[in-house]
C-alpha cells in the first residue's frame, strides 16, 4: 500500500484502515451437535420422548424474554410475513420516522430456514433418535443504534441451539467515538469522505482491536434476551463466539473526484487485465505449490450504481477494490475460511506446549491476527495497483498547441488535430 500512496501522493489527502462490517456467531457448543446435545440431555436428565415438549418450552421462554424486554425498552415489535423482507432497511426506516438517534430501534420476528436438533423414529431399530436436520423457526432481530458501536443488530434463533448472530460496523463504531473526541468528519454511508484528523482517527480504528469481544458480546446478547442465561438451568453452558464473517477495509481519500476518476479506469484494467490467479493467490497469501490441487480462483468486474468493483476470490475468501462517494478508493479483505491462514499460538491454548503456526480459527481469540493478514491482503493488492499503467490521453499530450499564442505583437492561432 505504500508504493500506491507515495506515487500518488500529491492526489491523496490520506488513508484509514480498519474494521468495516463484521459478524458474529454465538454457539453453545454443547447444543451445537447430536452427541453433544445427547449428552446435554442425558445430564439434565431428559428422555428423547420428552424432546419436543422441553424445547417447546424453551422457545416459550426466549420469545417471551424478547418481547418484554422490547416492551421495557419501549420500542416497536413486529412480526414479518416473509424473511425477503429488507430488515436493516426496515430497521433504519423506523429509526426515521420515529427520530431515533440513539438507543434501541424495534424488534422483528420472522420465520427462517435452520439446522436444528429433532427427535425422529428409526424404522430399522424402532427406536427414537436425535439427528440434526434443516428446518424452520422464529428468528428474532434486535436493532438498535448503540451509543458506543452505532447501528447493528442481534439475531436469535428461537429453537434449540439457540444460536446468536450478532452484526456490528467497525465505520459506524469509529463515527461514535470521532463524535466523543470531537473529531469533524463527513460520513457517507459507511465511508468517511473527509476526517479532520485522519491519524487520530486510524488510532481509534486500532482501539477497536484491544476489545474483551466475549464479554461485549455476551452484553449484547442479554441485553436482548435476559433469559438466555438461565433456560438450561441447572447446567450453564457458555457460548463460544467466533466471526463468520469480517470485513478489513482500507479507504484511500483522493483531493479531488477529478483526482480518482483520472486514475481509475486505468485500475479496473490492471486488476482485470493483469492479475491473474497466481497473483489473485499472493494477495490473499497462498502459495501456487507445483503438483498441488489449484484452488478455484474467480475474478469478475460489476458496475453498481455507487461506482465499479473488481473482485478477487479464492476458497470463500476475497479482495476487492472499488469507487465510492467519488472521491474515495477502498480496498477490503473479506475472510470467510480462515483455515486459509496461520496464527502463531499453542496448539489447542495448552500453554505446557511451546508456539508454533497453527490454522487460523475463527473463534474471536484469533481475530486480531485475523485483522493483520487482512491488512497484509490489503497491502498486497495496493502495492499491485501502482504497477498500473497510467497513461496520459492524447487530448492531455496535445493541450499546449492547441492554445493560441502571441509572438512579437502578432498572433497565432492555435492547433485543432481534431478537425
Amino acid at each position: 500500500m505504500n508504493k500506491l500512496m507515495e506515487l500518488y501522493r500529491d492526489r491523496i489527502v490520506g488513508a484509514i484502515s480498519g474494521l468495516d462490517r463484521i459478524r458474529f456467531r454465538g454457539t453453545l457448543r454443547w447444543l451445537a451437535s447430536e452427541r453433544g446435545m445427547g449428552t446435554f440431555m442425558n445430564q439434565a436428565r431428559i428422555l428423547l420422548k420428552d424432546f419436543s415438549g422441553w424445547v417447546n418450552g424453551l422457545t416459550a421462554q426466549v420469545r417471551d424474554s424478547c418481547e418484554s424486554r422490547a416492551k421495557d425498552l419501549g420500542i416497536e415489535v413486529r412480526y414479518l410475513m416473509s424473511s425477503g423482507v429488507d430488515k436493516e432497511k426496515l430497521a433504519r426506516q423506523i429509526a426515521a420516522d420515529k427520530r431515533i438517534t440513539e438507543g434501541s430501534i424495534c424488534l422483528l420476528s420472522v420465520v427462517e430456514p435452520c439446522i436444528a436438533p429433532m427427535v425422529k423414529g428409526n424404522k430399522a431399530s424402532k427406536k427414537l433418535e436425535l439427528v440434526m436436520a434443516p428446518r424452520k423457526c422464529v428468528f428474532v432481530y434486535h436493532y438498535f443504534n448503540d451509543p458506543v458501536f452505532g447501528f447493528g443488530h442481534v439475531r436469535i434463533q428461537s429453537w434449540a441451539p439457540f444460536n446468536i448472530f450478532i452484526c456490528l460496523n467497525g465505520r459506524h463504531w469509529l463515527e461514535r467515538q470521532l463524535q466523543k473526541q470531537g473529531i469533524d468528519y463527513v460520513k457517507d454511508g459507511n465511508c468517511f469522505v473527509r476526517i479532520e484528523d485522519i491519524a487520530a482517527a486510524q488510532v481509534l480504528l486500532h482501539e477497536q482491536l484491544k476489545t474483551d469481544w466475549a464479554k461485549l458480546l455476551n452484553g449484547l446478547a442479554l441485553g436482548s434476551c435476559p433469559a438466555l442465561s438461565q433456560i438450561l438451568r441447572p447446567l450453564e453452558p457458555e457460548y463460544y463466539w467466533s466471526a463468520d464473517e469480517t470485513e478489513w477495509a482500507t479507504d484511500i481519500m483522493f483531493k479531488s473526484v477529478e483526482a480518482l476518476e483520472e486514475l481509475f479506469p486505468s485500475f479496473v484494467h490492471h486488476a482485470m487485465r493483469v492479475c491473474d490467479s497466481s497473483s489473485v493467490m499472493k494477495y490473499l497469501g497462498r502459495r501456487n505449490l507445483a503438483g498441488a490441487a489449484p484452488d478455484e480462483v474467480i475474478s469478475d468486474y460489476r458496475r453498481r450504481y455507487e461506482g465499479i468493483r473488481v473482485k478477487h476470490s479464492v476458497n470463500y475468501n476475497s479482495v476487492k477494490m472499488y469507487n465510492k462517494s467519488g472521491s474515495l478508493l477502498r480496498i477490503e479483505t473479506t475472510i470467510n475460511n480462515t483455515r486459509d491462514f496461520k496464527v502463531f499460538r499453542s496448539p489447542n491454548d495448552d500453554e505446557g506446549k511451546p508456539a508454533s503456526w497453527q490454522k487460523m480459527r475463527k473463534g474471536v481469540s484469533d481475530l486480531h491476527r485475523r485483522c493483520e493478514v487482512s491488512q497484509q491482503c490489503n497491502d498486497r493488492y495496493g502495492d499491485a495497483l501502482a504497477a498500473a499503467q497510467v497513461e496520459e490521453k492524447l487530448k492531455e499530450v496535445v493541450s499546449s498547441a492547441c492554445n493560441k499564442v502571441v509572438k512579437e505583437g502578432k498572433r497565432y492561432r492555435g492547433l485543432n488535430p481534431w478537425q
